[in-house]
Formats: C-alpha cells, sequence, structure tokens
C-alpha cells in the first residue's frame, strides 16, 4: 500500500489517480484522496492567448474523454468533501475548453463581491439606456431594483437533488469536467468558463451570484456548456410573490433568459414557481 495525503491506496488506484490530485493542486493533493474510478481523460490548461493571469502554475480542471453517466457525477460529488474536485458536466466536447481556450480567474477575487450591488449596477445601467416601453419588461419592479430575495425553505437535501438532476443533464451525453475548488460555485471562475463573456466579461461576480444561491435556494452547479448554465435546487421559491423576487436576481444574472424566453419577469416567475432546476442560456 502508498499513502496519498492521508488516504491509503494500492499501487493500481496510484498510478490512475495520483497524476489528477498531483496536478490539478497547488500543493500536490496532499491530504487528499478519491475512490471513485476515473474514466479515460487529461488535463487542461488554459491557453496563454486566453490568459487573465500571467503565469500558470495548474491546469484549469480536467476534463473525460467520453460522455458519463448522470451516477458518475453523483459519486464524485459525494466524494467532494474528500477530494475537493467538483463535478461538472459540460455540453459536449467539441467546446472551447478542448482546445484549452479558457481563462481562468483568481477564485479569491469572488470574496469581493457582494449580490445587492451587483444587483442594483445591472439595473440601473440598463434602466439608463432602455425605452420608456421597455420598462415593462421589468414590471412590478420597473425602474427600482428589488434587491436579493429572502432564503427559499429547504424542502430537500441540495446534494440528492443535485444528483436528481445531474441524472437528467447527462441524458444529453456530456463529458465531465473536474475542478479543484472548495464549492461548485467556483467553477465558474476556476475553469475559465466564458460563457456569459456579452453580458458580463468577467466571470468572478456571476460566481458570488452562484454563491449566494448555494447559501439561499440550496443551489449547486451541476453542468455548464458553451453559453449556457444548470443548475439544481433544493429550495426553490414556493410563491408567485417570491418568485417574483428571485427572478428578478434571474435577470440581472441572465437576462437573456428572461427577454428571449418568457419575454417579462412575471411570465418568467411563474415558470420558476417550485422548480428544482434552474437553466440559463446567454445570446
Amino acid at each position: 500500500m502508498v499513502r496519498i495525503g492521508t488516504v491509503e491506496m494500492d499501487d493500481c488506484e496510484r498510478g490512475r489517480l495520483s497524476p489528477v490530485l498531483g496536478q490539478l493542486f497547488t500543493d500536490g493533493g496532499a491530504g487528499r484522496g478519491l475512490r471513485v474510478e476515473l474514466p479515460p481523460g487529461d488535463v487542461v490548461w488554459p491557453d496563454p492567448g486566453y490568459a487573465r493571469i500571467l503565469t500558470y502554475t495548474r491546469p484549469a480542471f480536467w476534463l473525460s474523454d467520453e460522455a458519463v453517466s448522470g451516477g458518475l457525477w453523483a459519486a464524485l460529488r459525494a466524494e467532494h468533501p474528500r477530494s475537493g474536485l467538483w463535478p461538472v458536466l459540460l455540453e459536449d466536447s467539441v467546446q472551447p475548453w478542448s482546445a484549452g481556450q479558457v481563462a481562468p480567474d483568481a477564485v479569491e477575487e469572488i470574496d469581493n463581491y457582494r449580490i445587492a450591488p451587483f444587483m442594483a449596477e445591472v439595473w440601473s445601467d440598463w434602466v439608463s439606456r432602455a425605452h420608456a416601453d421597455q420598462l415593462e419588461i421589468l414590471e412590478p419592479f420597473g425602474a427600482r431594483c428589488p434587491g436579493p430575495a429572502a432564503p427559499g425553505s429547504p424542502g430537500a437535501d441540495p446534494g440528492e437533488v443535485a444528483d436528481w438532476y445531474a441524472g437528467l443533464v447527462a441524458e444529453r451525453r456530456t463529458p465531465l469536467g473536474l475542478v479543484a475548488v472548495e464549492r461548485g460555485a467556483d467553477a465558474l471562475a476556476a475553469m475559465g468558463w466564458q460563457g456569459a463573456l456579452n453580458h458580463n466579461e468577467w466571470m468572478v461576480p456571476l460566481a458570488a451570484v452562484v454563491r449566494s444561491w448555494e447559501e439561499r435556494f440550496g443551489a449547486r452547479l451541476v453542468g455548464m456548456g458553451f453559453n449556457t448554465l444548470d443548475l439544481s435546487v433544493a429550495a426553490p421559491p414556493l410563491t408567485m410573490e417570491h418568485a417574483l423576487h428571485v427572478a428578478a436576481e434571474h435577470w440581472t444574472f441572465c437576462p437573456d433568459s428572461v427577454v428571449y424566453g418568457a419575454g417579462t419577469l412575471i411570465d418568467y416567475a411563474e415558470q420558476i414557481v417550485g422548480r428544482n432546476a434552474w437553466s440559463f442560456w446567454w445570446d
């Protein structure tokens, strides 16, 4: 037997798993372990041409060669406290991340952002440029940003809801990404995802919003695509009034999902009442 950090593994496990742990963590994965067998795959290094950080000392994430099952995602999610690796179902392998065209941000920057100022800035900027008749989209709030919504009432275990939703997302035949983060929301910055670039050129504020949703609504990051994001939600809004307030947050996070989807906050709110999954799409 050999030891990786504090976890004992046999020679077969050591050969398969230690490179992943060793490369994704700056400390080589000390004190971490992974009891789940990984499919074939390799690490993804950022392309210097897309770099936000001058020097990268480790890969952005690990990517499987083929599509994986929801069961594997769930097993890796359960291993996160031990491994420090958060699983993400990726839209397909023919994406910027397969070519390393990713631009990771420093996860530490997320601590500098709060959702209320972010909402207020997005809201006021849009209102300042909108025509008077466009404010109907934001009824019943109009030009007044309502700020963050109250937390939802826990209805289920967030991990169990995430596992359920991962089973649905995995039906799209998606490969798997593994990223070294303490919580799933941080993957938006650590993986260098650029899906919301046309809305917000920096992913760090959006990661701060998802962190807040983790805490208030039991949200968990399950999947991402070229310009899409899939979250499970264990404590969704259960009344129309609450859903309207949450819809306002969703609009500042991803205006396209409202404007090019439901059309108005009121119509969008009707769609998210009691829903255990939130999906976003940016033009």
